[in-house]
């Protein structure tokens, strides 16, 4: 995919062209540039700009676009009248999409352009405008909105006044929230909303959610797919931005944070649980359920309590759902729930002779846990790891030792397939995504949750065998 960003330069890195590179590069797509102005700036504002004379951009532009397919365009800052007026002619020769974020004043606070109606001979030869809140006024020629059903309805005008779909963004409204909509002529097509980050370091999250966009977009061809993967993607990056030292004023998001983020905190706990995990290794359980010896009065307690654990977990996976902020985390839990409660409920009670036992004090221990975890969707997720990544560690090596009659083999290679190993892997990208955006004390009380639920895992099961095991939920 190659993306053509039309912006000015910022030597600090953090938005304009570099941004937009560094964007489009971390989204999958090949990143050329034309350049329509110079700036001096750094993290704390902008001192000049020396805008590029508007033959000069025409001759970029033709230049590329003679020899190079473009699958999308980004188009930032402008700078003045005769740049717009290049980059507009340039346009009616292209058959690209374009997104145009309509760069007016940075972060800093500092004008980048003086006359939004500069930008009117641009908007309908785009096909996504990205405006924030002050912008999006300006290009209406009213104040900036204060409520996020007002940027809404302004959107929806700007999107019918000149034909294009609009990207209203509430990250400058207050709120624990922060929401953004594809708005058309006809009203919202898709919106998704984010937890508000606490970090100064936000400079040039609009070029880089644009770009993210258009790079996006020309990956899957649907704009609200390509909205929800950019979103995801900017969050990630805010969620990294006090890991960079770039300046003492508003610092740059983590443009590469899934490729060269902090340290993986899912090695660290996973090396924190080692004596844990050899614990349950040894558990006299284990053994005889991977040798075929386990007496089957004491599998079907097993069982028992694992079913009256896992119509309880069923619910937790629920909760995750419905507090998970995107959409293919709320799938992915709301689909575990439902495998529990349609297939693997069901292999449990085919072991059983008799009816479900009551649940003991160790099951009750395990999903009061997990319920007092409930109300914070990270420690939430946290808490439920184990229950994905232990079972699948100790079911590869149960599995392992199946054979031909095993007589609890069935239940053996559920916990081994291909299927459990991808659902494993994925809950470990969310709980890692999660903690990444999360702050310090958050961090703190995740691995606290994933710690606490491994020690209840051990003590589960050890419970059939009535195990001494050394168990503290402190």
């Amino acid at each position: 995919m190659n993306i053509l960003s039309i912006a000015g330069s910022d030597p600090s890195g953090g938005a304009g062209i570099q941004a937009d590179l560094k964007a489009i590069a971390a989204n999958g797509g090949y990143g050329m540039a034309v350049i329509t102005a110079l700036t001096a700036q750094n993290t704390r504002g902008v001192s000049g700009v020396q805008a590029i004379d508007g033959d000069f951009v025409t001759a970029q532009l033709e230049t590329l676009s003679a020899d190079v397919r473009i699958d999308a365009v980004k188009i930032g800052m402008l700078a003045n009248q005769e740049i717009i007026g290049a980059v507009a002619a340039w346009l009616d020769t292209v058959n690209a999409p374009v997104v145009l974020d309509p760069v007016m004043v940075a972060t800093s606070g500092d004008a980048l352009l003086e006359d939004a109606a500069a930008l009117h001979p641009l908007l309908a030869r785009a096909t996504v405008i990205t405006p924030n809140i002050a912008e999006l006024g300006a290009l209406l020629g009213e104040a900036a909105a204060q409520d996020w059903e007002l940027v809404l309805e302004q959107a929806r005008r700007l999107a019918s006044a000149h034909d294009v779909l609009v990207l209203a963004k509430g990250g400058h409204l207050a709120g624990a929230q922060c929401p953004d909509a594809l708005v058309s002529a006809a009203g919202v097509l898709a919106e998704f909303s984010s937890p508000r980050l606490a970090t100064k370091n936000t400079h040039g999250t609009g070029c880089t959610l644009s770009s993210a966009l258009a790079t996006r977009f020309a990956a899957t061809g649907d704009w609200a797919t390509a909205l929800e993967q950019a979103k995801g993607y900017l969050l990630r990056a805010i969620g990294a931005a006090d890991e960079l030292q770039v300046g003492s004023g508003h610092g740059p998001v983590h443009h590469f944070v899934d490729f060269f983020g902090a340290a993986d905190p899912m090695a660290a706990w996973w090396e924190d649980i080692a004596p844990l995990r050899a614990g349950i290794d040894e558990l006299e359980f284990i053994v005889q359920l991977a040798d075929g010896s386990l007496e089957r009065e004491k599998f079907e307690y097993y069982l028992a309590q694992d079913a009256l654990y896992l119509q309880r977990y069923a619910q937790v996976l629920a909760q995750a759902s419905a507090l998970a902020p995107e959409l293919d985390s709320q799938r992915f839990w709301a689909k575990g729930a439902g495998e529990i409660l349609e297939g693997e409920l069901q292999l449990h009670r085919s072991h059983l002779v008799e009816g479900l036992a009551n649940p003991s004090a160790t099951t009750l221990n395990y999903v009061n846990h997990l319920s007092s975890c409930n109300s914070s969707y990270p420690e939430l997720i946290a808490a439920i790891l184990p229950c994905y990544w232990l079972y699948q560690d100790i079911g590869k090596r149960l599995a392992a030792a199946n054979y031909e009659g095993h007589p609890y083999g069935d239940w053996l290679q559920t916990y081994a397939s291909e299927e459990f190993d991808e659902s494993t892997a994925q809950a470990i990208g969310m709980v890692r995504a999660a903690w990444k955006l999360a702050d310090p004390a958050q961090r703190g009380r995740m691995r606290q949750a994933f710690l606490r639920s491994s020690k209840h895992e051990l003590a589960f099961f050890a419970q059939a065998h009535a195990e001494s095991v050394e168990f503290s939920t402190a």
